[in-house]
């Protein structure tokens, strides 16, 4: 089964507030069987048109990324980023 990966764009808002989604999305992600790849760090667009951080968590599967997404523990947690960033979100399955 192909691993799936959750991929975010965002441009925080206001850095202080979003630090705190930062610290409470980690332990949520790593029990649903999440693995950050890539958080925010260096970025050199070559082409288009990006926002700021670029974040991407590998799950097992697309089930386990969707289930985590959609917990109500995330949700809860998803609320500090929504008032704290704009965020585009996906989840993308990967090669088998």
């Amino acid at each position: 089964m192909p691993k799936a990966y959750l991929i975010g764009h965002i441009t925080v808002t206001s850095p202080t507030d979003y630090a705190e989604y930062v610290r409470l999305d980690t332990p949520i992600i790593e029990a649903a069987g999440g693995r950050f790849l890539v958080r925010g760090g260096e970025t050199e667009v070559l082409e288009g048109n990006f926002k700021e951080r670029h974040v991407v968590v590998e799950f097992p599967d697309m089930a386990a990324a969707r289930a985590f997404y959609l917990s109500p523990a995330y949700q809860r947690v998803a609320q500090i980023r929504f008032e704290n960033a704009d965020s585009d979100m996906l989840i993308v399955e990967g090669v088998a």
